[in-house]
């Protein structure tokens, strides 16, 4: 069954439109066929395996498991995509970069680093884009919410949690 559980993962994975968690994975198996965690996790082991010589990988992020595309092969499928990647801004960049690393983070924090106003078109794109949320409110006068990233940010940038995030020294280092 393991090599058949393989291929039925990779067949659920290469048709689904987001990662898929262990226990969305589980849910596609009846009762009756005790797949449980273990199974789950050997037959994505021997996935992750087959791929090695294969164009796609698999991966894990925050919200689950996807195959994709290796980054050798990424430059013949990108002629597949009908729109152009995103460019953004510096200051979209800037200001997500500062939640991502000193989250929780109020707009004035930010603010404060980056000596000028955020632009709020600036964070109802990365809220829309699900990139960031309102984690609460600090308990200061006026109550300011506290933004930090989602899931959703760690699965587009291919990372399994925060702690994935290049540590600030190493980037100083790319930078000079």
């Amino acid at each position: 069954m393991n090599t058949e559980l393989a291929l039925i993962l990779e067949a659920i994975l290469l048709t689904a439109d987001k990662p898929l968690s262990l226990e969305q994975l589980a849910s596609f198996f009846a009762e009756e066929q005790a797949i449980d965690k273990t199974a789950l996790k050997q037959g994505l082991k021997q996935l992750a395996e087959q791929t090695q010589t294969r164009s796609f990988e698999l991966i894990e992020t925050a919200s689950g498991y996807r195959l994709q595309t290796k980054q050798a092969y990424s430059h013949w499928v990108i002629k597949h995509q009908e729109e152009k990647a995103p460019k953004y801004s510096r200051v979209f960049l800037e200001t997500l970069a500062l939640i991502a690393w000193r989250q929780p983070i109020t707009r004035a924090e930010i603010e404060e680093i980056r000596g000028v106003a955020v632009n709020a078109n600036v964070l109802r794109a990365l809220l829309e884009r699900e990139w960031i949320r309102v984690l609460g409110h600090k308990e200061v006068p006026g109550r300011p919410e506290l933004l930090g990233t989602t899931k959703q940010f760690l699965d587009y940038f291919k990372l399994k949690s925060l702690e994935d995030l290049p540590q600030l020294e190493e980037l100083k280092e790319l930078v000079m």
